[in-house]
């Protein structure tokens, strides 16, 4: 019989927020030939630099960097997109004789990327008009309240102001007619093109990765976030619910230019959902942990967290 081909090895290295991702992804560039993958839904968006941590030119220029700057704030990028161009350029690089890197934090686009999406309809601006009309007229809470009569478990999960939930899960279930769980349990899988080697940076201790996250904002503050803000409403038509301005700190950064927070309070509130953020990715990184059963867990908090990372990536491949 003849022997089956290995699959060329593609690396992931995933992390909630300020966990040292970058760092790590350009030690594995100095010794490695990748070309790093951005995963990150807000690196997706030009001209939003400051408030999203993104790599500056110098980091970037180690080595090739994909998936960053490619949409203008005012348009939505997707899981589907995001697989798409994954695996697009995957295909590309290892073509090249190179080692996709894939790096960031939106534990959506990795657990779609391996576990496939869920068949869900797409999206209908009809429907979509029809909901906003009666959320302008009644309120998103009344909304709630209808979803929480056609599909009781998909409300509990939302909050009753959580406007972009409620709208989408209101137009998948009237398009189906079908509880929500029921779309999403259907999923189109690929068969994997590459051996994928997962590394997940976990803070041994949620306190320090917090006091990182206050730093960083600070730091993000002193850098000019507030002005970056200013200049991306001068330049697009932006509103808080456009998917760029959900994007930590921006949402909280237009509540104070629009007068209704001070400064110190959009701190605070940046601050805290930059934490809730964490907490969201350190959850999905446990139920990774629990379905996949390749992927290794590392300290981000180690003080040699970079050397072990190139090591144990050494030795997979």
């Amino acid at each position: 019989m003849p022997q089956t081909q290995p699959l060329p090895p593609a690396i992931l290295l995933l992390g909630p927020t300020a966990s040292g991702k970058t760092a790590c992804a350009l030690s594995l560039a100095q010794r490695l030939p990748v070309e790093i993958i951005s995963v990150d839904s807000a690196l997706v968006y030009r001209d939003m630099d400051i408030g999203t941590a993104k790599p500056s030119r110098e980091e970037q220029a180690v080595c090739p960097h994909h998936l960053i700057d490619i949409v203008s704030p005012e348009e939505a990028y997707s899981a589907a997109r995001f697989c798409e161009d994954a695996r697009r350029l995957m295909a590309e690089i290892t073509a090249r004789g190179r080692i996709p890197l894939l790096v960031g934090g939106t534990m959506l686009y990795y657990k779609a990327l391996r576990e496939g999406l869920s068949d869900l309809p797409e999206a209908n601006a009809g429907l979509r008009r029809e909901i906003e009309d009666a959320a302008t007229r009644d309120g998103w809470p009344a909304l709630h309240a209808e979803l929480a009569q056609l599909d009781p478990d998909a409300a509990a999960r939302l909050e009753p102001n959580d406007a972009q939930r409620i709208q989408r899960a209101l137009e998948i279930v009237r398009l189906t007619g079908q509880p929500l769980a029921a779309s999403y349990a259907r999923r189109e899988q690929l068969a994997d093109s590459h051996r994928y080697i997962p590394l997940a940076l976990t803070p041994g201790d949620r306190a320090v990765l917090h006091a990182r996250i206050a730093r960083r904002f600070d730091a993000m503050l002193l850098a000019g976030f507030v002005d970056e803000v200013v200049a991306l409403r001068k330049h697009y038509q932006l509103d808080p619910n456009l998917p760029s301005m959900r994007c930590v700190g921006y949402r909280q950064a237009l509540e104070y230019l629009d007068g209704y927070i001070d400064l110190p309070t959009m701190r605070d509130k940046g601050i805290f959902a930059t934490r809730q953020l964490a907490k969201r990715q350190i959850t999905w990184q446990r139920n990774f942990r629990d379905n996949w059963g390749d992927l290794v867990e590392l300290d981000c908090l180690a003080a040699d967290l970079e050397k072990q990372v190139c090591t144990l990536v050494d030795q997979a491949l």
